[in-house]
């Protein structure tokens, strides 16, 4: 068993594997910058070590440092949390080298699904489904001739890293040459490396991921899938689990393919493998995850497992807990990630001080967070400050106990995604389950201030019944009622639309 273990990250994550460390009864070393000398993770841990100035590069982004403060600090394993150095192949093997276990796969691995291309042989290898696209290292004037072949839309995508960086979209040949220099550019700046590929475009797909477990005894698991085609510029914003669009018999498909995958890789530890899905029911390998992610909970609340704990026990030498058969999926979980942006202002970043803050609560709500009131946010690290999750029955209750959830939650000093997020699960399509990564390019959510509480209802009623008895379409329609009768026909239809729907 691990003794103490050091967070190599920040905000809501660490504070996240503080408590699962602290529940295992494992000490914990947190790192920080200089703008994060009061952070929330800072408090919580039982030690605390500076490492630079406020970039990234100066403090979270310095191996060399963090690998000192872990032998300062005689810590038995480093937790990389995701972002920062968490698929940082470097990184894994500074850990190993400097005798402390790095809680993640192998640097072997990371680097292997880390470069896109290297990760799409190797999936084609294992017999995994992949969407066409170019083999490495071509030239410009090669891949304009092998975007014709593959047929536009094509995407152009940096084979290193991820998060959306040296991604474009082009819809015809004259957009190529400018989108192939700018991705170029942008990877080269995020990653060191500006090599890129084309990737044919699957028109209308979902974002659907699967989440594995392995472990060093050669046993692997998944634990289902999540839904992530809320997205803006390629970067998510609300996940689920499940996904309205996976039924049982796709959700072994997926899984038995995601697990092939995960063995292929030579995997250990927690990862996803991300695919596309079409509107047939096809699915695609699209990239994998070498590390935690995100959105996380949400299949945390819908099977029981702590994936945190799970990597530490992983790590650790410990077989699987579980078996596949042990694993099941019980209601519905949506996350929202709650950001310092201004949502009214093309999702400009935010900074200032929290000057007051009240999170939700009550039945299936939970929230992770790294702020509290009088903590500064700075313009210098992701914009994300925390993650509001709630958990139901069924997807409709759900999507209500959000709703409560978001108008309960107040944050005041900074601009946040909240009345996105307000919006969003007020738009009939959103609540029917009827959308694709393109959803926010194409649908603009209603501001909350424009949308009567009774037209909520009635689209609520709508996803329920949907949800329930399998219908693809409803249509419901009322008249011209007084206001005394609106009231009365509200409480009736949110009578009725629980009811059915939960």
């Amino acid at each position: 068993m691990f003794k103490k273990i050091l967070i190599a990250n920040r905000g809501e994550i660490a504070v996240r594997i503080i408590r699962a460390c602290q529940e295992r009864g494992i000490r914990t070393v947190a790192v920080y910058s200089e703008a994060d000398r009061t952070a929330l993770h800072v408090r919580y841990a039982d030690e605390a070590y500076l490492i630079g100035p406020p970039p990234a590069r100066d403090s979270y982004l310095r191996i060399d440092r963090i690998i000192d403060v872990a032998r300062q600090a005689r810590a038995d394993a480093i937790h990389p949390g995701y972002g920062f150095l968490a698929e940082n192949a470097e990184f894994a093997a500074a850990c190993r080298d400097a005798g402390i276990t790095f809680i993640g796969p192998t640097p072997e691995a990371i680097a292997a699904m880390g470069d896109k291309l290297t990760a799409r042989e190797t999936m084609a290898r294992a017999g995994v489904p992949l969407v066409p696209g170019t083999p490495r290292d071509l030239r410009d004037e090669d891949l304009l001739g092998a975007a014709e072949q593959l047929g536009y839309p094509v995407l152009v995508k940096a084979s290193a890293g991820g998060g959306g960086k040296g991604m474009r979209l082009v819809h015809t040949a004259d957009e190529l040459p400018a989108a192939i220099a700018s991705a170029r550019r942008e990877a080269l700046s995020a990653f060191g490396n500006d090599s890129v590929y084309l990737e044919k475009v699957i028109t209308n797909a979902r974002h659907v991921e699967i989440q594995i477990l392995a472990d060093t005894h050669g046993n692997v698991i998944h634990l289902g899938e999540r839904e992530c085609s809320i997205q803006r510029r390629h970067q998510k914003l609300v996940e689920e689990a499940p996904s309205v669009a996976v039924d049982e018999a796709l959700r072994q498909r997926m899984g038995a393919v995601a697990v092939a995958a995960a063995r292929a890789a030579g995997y250990v530890s927690a990862g996803t493998v991300e695919f596309l899905l079409d509107k047939e029911g096809n699915f695609y390998f699209l990239e994998m995850n070498t590390r935690l992610q995100v959105e996380h909970p949400v299949t945390e609340l819908v099977t029981g497992v702590d994936i945190v704990k799970e990597m530490i026990s992983i790590a650790d030498g410990r077989r699987l807990r579980l078996r596949q058969e042990d694993i099941h999926m019980k209601g519905w979980a949506i996350e929202c990630r709650i950001t310092a942006e201004d949502p009214d202002n093309n999702f400009m970043p935010s900074s200032g001080t929290i000057v007051s803050l009240r999170e939700p609560t009550g039945p299936g709500i939970r929230v992770e967070s790294g702020i509290y009131e009088g903590f500064e946010i700075s313009l210098y690290y992701d914009p994300m400050i925390a993650k509001l999750v709630a958990w139901g029955d069924s997807r409709a209750e759900t999507i209500l106990r959000m709703r409560r959830a978001l108008q309960e939650y107040r944050i005041a000093g900074v601009k946040t995604s909240i009345p996105f997020h307000q919006a969003l699960m007020d738009t009939p399509r959103f609540q029917w389950g009827q959308f694709d990564t393109t959803f926010l390019e194409t649908h603009t959510a209603p501001p909350v201030q424009d949308i009567e509480e009774h037209k909520r209802l009635v689209a609520i009623v709508g996803a329920l019944l949907m949800h329930e008895r399998g219908l693809r379409s409803i249509s419901i329609s009322h008249g011209t009622e007084t206001e005394q009768g609106q009231s009365t026909w509200r409480r009736a239809a949110l009578l009725a639309g629980v009811r059915t729907l939960i």
